[in-house]
């Protein structure tokens, strides 16, 4: 099973390059974040006619994630628990049966700048909502993984110059501490689980000629309980769309699971 994680940052905008993408690399499951749309108005028939079964989370010209699945949903869910009152579209989970369920979370992270300030506060308490999200999905022990923009650096690796981003909210202290305190709970970091060094990165600022420089930073992430880990087969960063015609700020981060 291939799982893909995408920030399109607009489906309007990407119109064209997110089925290109979809027709290239074939994931079974594709989770978007910034589908920047009402669920009405996303574009499900371009997706459906390429056999892939539709879910939204979305939000008028902000935020909202999408789920993509060539395979069966159930039990799809929208809105991270923890806060009745969060109204911003920003979490949506299903179980996906192939030849075994896996439970697939889709997630876009705030970005939480200015910091400090009430943006940054919002992404510390919507970190602390993901971390009882994430133990209770350890406490089911079967196979399950969050994916998305978590708009968190891990370590000054994953960070062309992490210099430049130390007063930034990707970057503070206890942004990466709260992502810490997520894996510590015994999740994997498909990425570094396979790659290491230097160099990967899944975003890149559109200003600055960042690509061209590979001045970039990895924010797209896909943590996987130890069930879902022991599944692990393969994980990449489809670095060269972002070299495309009208791309995203962020590429496609996937995974292969034996299931």
């Amino acid at each position: 099973m291939k799982i893909a994680t995408f920030n399109i940052n607009g489906i309007k905008a990407r119109a064209e390059a997110l089925p290109d993408w979809l027709d290239e690399a074939r994931p079974d499951v594709a989770l978007l974040q910034e589908i920047k749309s009402v669920d009405d108005a996303f574009p499900r028939d371009v997706f459906e006619a390429r056999g892939y079964n539709v879910e939204t989370h979305g939000q008028k010209s902000f935020n909202g994630v999408a789920i993509l699945s060539k395979l069966p949903l159930e039990d799809v869910a929208r809105g991270l628990p923890g806060d009745e009152a969060d109204e911003q579209a920003r979490w949506i989970e299903a179980t996906v049966v192939g030849d075994r369920a896996v439970r697939i979370c889709g997630l876009y992270l705030p970005n939480g700048n200015p910091a400090p300030g009430p943006k940054y506060d919002y992404k510390l308490a919507w970190m602390e909502r993901l971390k009882a999200r994430a133990q209770a999905l350890l406490n089911t022990e079967e196979p399950a993984l969050m994916a998305g923009d978590y708009n968190v650096i891990p370590q000054a690796e994953d960070a062309a110059r992490p210099q430049a981003w130390e007063t930034d909210a990707l970057y503070l202290p206890e942004t990466r501490q709260a992502f810490r305190r997520v894996l510590n709970l015994g999740f994997t970091d498909a990425f570094r689980a396979r790659v290491h060094g230097p160099g990967h990165y899944s975003f890149w600022d559109y200003q600055r000629n960042a690509r061209e420089r590979n001045d970039g930073i990895r924010i797209d992430h896909v943590l996987l309980t130890p069930q879902a880990a022991d599944l692990l087969t393969g994980c990449g960063i489809d670095a060269d769309i972002r070299d495309r015609t009208k791309p995203s700020d962020h590429v496609p981060v996937w995974v292969e699971l034996d299931a």
